[in-house]
């Protein structure tokens, strides 16, 4: 399956909702999953297991809790997306020291929020986390080693250098069973259909007379 990148997004956006985050929140991770997307990671698969884990968990439990340069969440457990926003209001706090986020899930999916980080600062970005991590100027991404399910530690720093850019992609393959995990989450912003819905739904007013 191939879908363009604003097909990625809208799927997205709309998984993301029915997971329960607010629109705002939803839109902001639509937009990573695409970049991702772009920049040649299944970031469906990455978006799928995030949602499957945390489902029905109140996002005040997932979300950042910053204690100086060392973020934690409530709940013991950090949400990318919600850790990715909150570092992109701070981004022109992120100095020499960087930022240290505990436990975190699925942190690949902090890679573009460190993108618009690097973009405000002029200043590449640099992730690392235990067997990996990723370097961005904004538009680039050199990402290295492997991409956890749930990183101990990831460290936010500026400068570092990309190497081995990976390439840019106009459209996406997504893993098939994460395309479908998506789509039953997206599934959830549908409103049911009611009595009067379906009679104003097509074939509305037809009989068989007609």
């Amino acid at each position: 399956m191939s879908f363009s990148l604003n097909e990625i997004e809208a799927t997205a956006k709309r998984a993301t909702r029915g997971a329960g985050y607010p629109w705002g929140l939803a839109e902001e991770a639509a937009k990573a999953t695409r970049w991702l997307a772009a920049h040649d990671l299944d970031a469906c698969a990455e978006l799928a297991a995030l949602l499957t884990r945390i489902d029905g968990v109140p996002l005040a439990d997932l979300s950042p809790f910053p204690m100086g340069t060392t973020w934690v969440a409530p709940g013991g457990t950090l949400c990318p997306l919600a850790s990715g926003a909150a570092l992109s209001d701070r981004a022109a706090e992120l100095s020499d020291a960087g930022f240290r986020l505990e436990q975190v899930v699925r942190p690949a999916l902090l890679v573009p929020f460190a993108a618009l980080i690097a973009q405000q600062n002029r200043r590449p970005v640099t992730l690392r986390w235990q067997g990996g991590g990723a370097v961005t100027d904004g538009t680039a991404l050199d990402l290295c080693g492997t991409a956890l399910d749930l990183a101990p530690l990831v460290e936010v720093t500026p400068g570092g250098q990309i190497d081995v850019a990976t390439p840019i992609r106009s459209r996406a393959q997504p893993a098939p069973e994460a395309w479908a995990t998506l789509n039953r989450f997206a599934h959830r912003t549908y409103a049911p259909a009611t009595e009067e819905s379906r009679l104003k739904g097509a074939g509305a007013g037809l009989s068989d007379n007609d």
